[in-house]
């Protein structure tokens, strides 16, 4: 059993279910990343791991002691907020040291602790101001410090960098990071966006409609989506899907075009029925003189990239380019790719075709 062990919960509110059974495990020292959509899940399986809320069914271990019936303050977890929430009216330091003292740690303990962790992260010399005093990061650095004072089993994070302008999102979530090299305890970590999914989580948990689409390290799910939707979810642009129709030759086409299939893949398409989604990461599509016929609609310099979107036969496909790539709104392109690159998804269910 790992660290945190959630089996087949479920949560309904009235006819309404929220979880349709949840199983994961989490081993210890872990960073775990439940990603989704709004309302598919993520916070509501968070809540219930802090036991904030109760489960309709299923159970929760963490450390190999059931805690589904054990309240918040007895499951020695910690949480860091969306909104911070720290008291205004007490400083850093007692910010800092409060779940410490209301557990009456010595008051030589408190400070100890308090020290070590506002050096840890940088803070200490804000200890004697008020939170209204601070900018937003360092609101949320207070809000870390009072979690890891408590030097809990569990860290669980609640979209804590939501609040933040970009720039400072970015500095945060590398300091996020190096906390978790430092202290390897084992969190659980709620988010929508995708990118702090990736360059944060050992594992990821993919959720939609109160369920886990894909469970698994950052390569794998980038790498090998194991839905459609995980494969459009995760990654910026977003997969292109191409509608295929299956051809008498055991191959694809979509609007007449055959597209490229590499013997593998024709082997796994053998014996099945239906339509068939193609999808293909921008930055494995090229320009080139010869390929998918396209009118240029778009072009989005950013400066070390540049993406292009082509209206085609197929649909509109997007490529990731170097930044000096150029194009002309209008003009035609010719796009091409390897076989290798392609992912296919049964068109029905959604699912990939191994």
């Amino acid at each position: 059993m790992g660290a945190l062990s959630i089996r087949s919960v479920r949560k309904a509110f009235g006819k309404t279910e929220i979880l349709k059974g949840i199983d994961i495990e989490v081993e210890a020292g872990d960073f775990l990343i439940l990603v989704g959509p709004s309302g598919c899940g993520k916070s509501t399986l968070l809540n219930m791991i802090a036991g904030l809320d109760a489960p309709s069914s299923g159970r929760i271990h963490i450390d190999g002691r059931d805690v589904t019936d054990v309240p918040s303050k007895d499951r020695d977890i910690a949480m860091v907020f969306q909104s911070y929430a720290l008291y205004p009216n007490m400083d850093v330091r007692q910010n800092i040291a409060f779940a410490l003292e209301m557990r009456k740690v010595p008051k030589a303990q408190r400070e100890a602790a308090v020290q070590r962790v506002a050096k840890m992260l940088q803070i200490d010399h804000l200890l004697d101001r008020k939170p209204g005093a601070l900018s937003g990061g360092q609101r949320q650095r207070v809000a870390m410090g009072r979690a890891l004072a408590r030097d809990p089993k569990l860290f669980l994070f609640d979209e804590p960098l939501s609040n933040l302008d970009a720039k400072l999102r970015v500095e945060m979530r590398a300091e996020i990071k190096l906390l978790h090299q430092r202290t390897h305890t084992t969190t659980v970590y709620v988010t929508h966006d995708q990118v702090e999914a990736m360059t944060l989580g050992d594992h990821i948990a993919v959720m939609k409609d109160g369920a886990v689409q894909q469970l698994g390290s950052p390569h794998e799910i980038y790498t090998r989506p194991a839905t459609r939707f995980v494969a459009e979810f995760i990654g910026s642009p977003a997969m292109n899907m191409i509608l295929a129709q299956r051809s008498a030759d055991g191959g694809l086409t979509a609007a007449g075009h055959a597209l490229p299939l590499d013997a593998a893949q024709r082997q796994a398409l053998a014996g099945g029925s239906g339509d068939v989604i193609y999808g293909l990461r921008p930055e494995n599509v090229c320009l080139g003189v010869e390929g998918l016929p396209g009118e240029l609609v778009i072009v989005e310099p950013t400066g070390p990239e540049t993406y292009i979107t082509a209206s085609t036969a197929a649909g509109k496909l997007t490529a990731r380019l170097p930044g000096t790539a150029e194009g002309q709104v209008g003009g035609t392109v010719h796009l091409h790719w390897a076989a290798k690159h392609a992912h296919l998804f049964d068109a029905a269910s959604e699912k990939r075709i191994a």
